[in-house]
């Protein structure tokens, strides 16, 4: 049966010789898998791949079945083309960062408008914003982890939840004092703090999202992150 939705998409693998298999976080689904035929060749109308890419916002018809684990689209097209993710070195390493986290921690076979509003008003924020995104990635996952049900409250429990898994994190007056703003006022508030406090944060975050997901994992695009921003 066809419906309609909208989504985000999150990653794609190589599938055969021309297709791929895209995961889509979608409004009216939670996470999905899709395969599209015919994008990966010379002759792929219109460039396809490019609505696949990392946090795409889309407009879908979709074949749906409940028991099956792949399904397939009938139509789809971008609903906001993006004009500086794919643009902007430090946005695009961010948006490459924040899809990489997402696939590895977003499993849900169901729908959640709430996580889904968030989701899309986060990647808006991202592609609109002339200043003050250069936290975005940390306020970002601090703000999903209350979606997935281990969000800390304030920086005292976040702190003290490293300390107990054995992550060495002491984090200073000004680290504290971005932790808090991060968890307790909207994503995006504009919060002062150095390059070097910012990866401090960065990698104690990814290290609480460690503690509380079996199998995380390497996450790759650190490494590009890490030198965009540095």
């Amino acid at each position: 049966m066809l419906h309609k939705t909208q989504g985000l998409v999150l990653s794609y693998i190589r599938f055969r010789e021309t297709s791929i298999i895209v995961r889509v976080y979608t409004e009216e689904f939670g996470l999905q898998s899709y395969i599209v035929n015919g994008v990966r060749t010379a002759k792929g109308k219109g460039n396809r791949i490019a609505l696949f890419q990392p946090l795409t916002l889309l407009d879908m018809v979709v074949y749906y079945k409940p028991d099956r684990d792949l399904h397939r689209l009938s139509e789809v097209k971008t609903n906001y083309p993006f004009q500086h993710i794919p643009f902007d070195i430090a946005k695009s390493s961010m948006a490459l960062f924040v899809s990489e986290m997402l696939t590895k921690t977003l499993k849900e076979e169901a729908p959640n408008p709430m996580l889904y509003r968030f989701l899309v008003d986060s990647v808006l924020f991202l592609e609109v914003a002339e200043s003050d995104y250069e936290n975005f990635h940390v306020g970002f996952l601090l703000k999903l982890a209350s979606f997935l049900g281990f969000g800390p409250t304030n920086a005292r429990e976040f702190e003290e939840q490293l300390q107990q898994n054995a992550y060495p994190f002491l984090p200073d007056e000004s680290a504290t004092a971005a932790l808090n703003t991060f968890l307790r006022q909207p994503l995006g508030t504009p919060v002062r703090i150095s390059r070097s406090v910012r990866a401090e944060l960065l990698d104690a975050v990814v290290a609480f999202y460690q503690i509380h997901i079996d199998n995380l994992g390497e996450i790759r695009s650190m490494v590009v992150l890490r030198e965009v921003l540095s």
